[in-house]
């Protein structure tokens, strides 16, 4: 959904409401356990998705090997997730100052001061979370098995 209707569907939902953000480019079981430790801490997940432009301007011009469309239909079918949002900027906080949302949820590759819009959703009396890594999965791990390069 554009941020536009993200606000709309936000302004719906009664209880707390959880946010994370990502690249999401090759699903594996590290995302799956971030978002359902996420869901977990509300009563919706919305999930803000990096942007095809976005990602090949922070990870590279071989990123993402799925596409947007690709990357939101996959997390939208997980039961664990309420609403995908795209953004085109390199970093959510756009989405985090629209959404307002209760809690912001990351992987165990950011500690509370890394988090774009911690400071925020803190300021709101929100919560953060940070997630511990699953160990032995990443994307780029991923990437490096399939190209023989590990």
């Amino acid at each position: 959904m554009s941020l536009t209707g993200a606000g709309s569907w936000r302004a719906r939902i009664p209880g707390r409401v959880v946010f994370t953000n990502g690249v999401f480019d090759l699903l594996h079981p590290g995302h799956v356990d971030v978002l359902v430790a996420a869901r977990r801490y509300g009563s919706a997940l919305i999930v803000g998705l990096n942007s095809d432009a976005s990602v090949r301007r922070l990870k590279g011009p071989e990123r993402p090997v799925r596409g947007e469309a690709e990357r939101a239909y996959v997390l939208a079918a997980l039961e664990v997730v309420d609403a995908v949002v795209l953004f085109e900027e390199d970093t959510p906080i756009q989405l985090v100052r629209a959404l307002t949302p209760d809690v912001i949820v990351k992987g165990g590759d950011y500690s509370e001061d890394t988090i774009v819009g911690a400071r925020e959703v803190r300021a709101r009396g929100g919560e953060v979370v940070v997630v511990p890594l699953t160990p032995g999965q990443s994307t780029t791990s991923i990437i490096e098995k399939l190209r023989g390069s590990r």
